[in-house]
């Protein structure tokens, strides 16, 4: 007998009742998905959570009454239900959007401003939540390092006393949380510069930057062409543009340019990965983290066979268990690390530029 595949039961959270339907509508029209109802704010949302319990819902940040930042804490701390947040594309919407992302909100989609861009959102939407059904709600509840004051920079940037070493990561779906956890653990003095591709809208990357900056000893800021990626600091990739590194005698160079979607980003982890394998080979260490779809893998394969070091987050760590797990199965990582054991594996695979003095002294 044949069994019919299980819809995926989603609960539609808006306080617009256009948008109520819009959603509902085009989330119909996948035979996988099912919405089992929808509610006009966080009240109304958590009642049916509860009722309903359905696979994931979809939240509206900004709504009146109980907005969905309060609703979001009680759906992922209390009954562990993966969330997908609805933006505007806006510097407000991408300020409450990162807070959604704190409180363990799994991803975000941004509402186009017109309806003719609906389509393209619902696709985006789509995948999305279908990746949230198989997602690992406790990875992202666990408790992310207390932000308290703004941290005082340790450390000037600078070259170490090595060849210079770059450490290059990607991430999507559930990547913010992971390097909410990851960066502040990384000591200022490790001897390399960071890049990272975290697949998020351009108004969105600043605010992240921000955001992580914030609690780093690490200086964290958003890509500009010609910046130099030395230790003590981190470069996020601006959404919208590609990032490219050049190897220079100041050190390492970002590079930002436009161009056409790769594995359906812009940014793309490949591209990054890619020009970090030609430029730095055996002084290279690639690093993929949480997200959907494969973007990076065929980049961490390049970083490997150019004598770099590869790492992939294990599976239970992560919210999203796609990206890792292809470069995995493609044999593309020489390591794989959970995330809580990542920042000390890698003080002590690239080394500190302290350390490095003491040897030379």
């Amino acid at each position: 007998m044949h069994c019919e595949k299980k819809k995926i039961r989603v609960l539609v959270v808006d306080d617009s009742a256009l948008m109520r339907k819009l959603i509902s509508n085009l989330l119909a029209k996948d035979p996988e998905l099912e919405v089992i109802a929808t509610a006009i704010d966080g009240c109304f949302a958590l009642t049916k959570v509860e009722q309903l319990k359905p696979d994931v819902v979809t939240l509206d940040v900004d709504m009146p009454r109980m907005d969905g930042l309060t609703a979001l804490s009680e759906m992922v701390s209390k009954h562990r239900t993966p969330v997908i947040m609805l933006s505007s594309l806006t510097t407000r919407g991408a300020a409450l959007t990162m807070q959604a992302l704190e409180k363990g909100a799994l991803d975000f989609v941004c509402k186009p401003t017109g309806t003719a861009k609906l389509p393209e959102m619902a696709e985006e939407l789509v995948s999305k939540i279908k990746a949230a059904a198989r997602t690992n709600v406790m990875a992202l509840s666990r408790p992310a390092p207390s932000v308290g004051q703004v941290k005082k920079k340790t450390l000037v940037a600078r070259p170490g006393r090595g060849q210079g070493r770059v450490i290059a990561i990607g991430a999507s779906s559930g990547g913010p949380h992971a390097l909410r956890h990851l960066l502040p653990r990384i000591p200022s003095d490790i001897d390399a510069g960071i890049v990272v591709v975290q697949h998020m809208p351009e108004s969105f990357t600043a605010m992240l930057a921000h955001w992580l900056n914030e609690i780093c000893d690490l200086e964290v800021k958003e890509a500009e062409s010609g910046d130099l990626a030395l230790p003590g600091k981190v470069i996020i990739a601006p959404g919208s543009l590609h990032m490219r590194v050049k190897r220079t005698p100041a050190g390492c160079e970002v590079l930002l340019e436009g161009g056409a979607l790769v594995n359906g980003h812009k940014p793309s982890v490949d591209v990054l990965f890619q020009s970090v394998a030609t430029e730095y080979g055996a002084l290279a260490t690639g690093i993929i983290m949480t997200g959907m779809g494969s973007d990076g893998a065929h980049g961490l394969g390049e970083i490997m066979t150019a004598g770099g070091h590869t790492i992939a987050q294990d599976k239970e760590s992560c919210a999203v268990y796609g990206m890792p797990r292809v470069a995995v199965e493609r044999g593309y990582a020489n390591k794989i690390v959970p995330l809580f054991e990542l920042a000390p594996y890698l003080s002590t695979k690239v080394g500190r530029i302290g350390a490095l003095e003491e040897s030379y002294a």
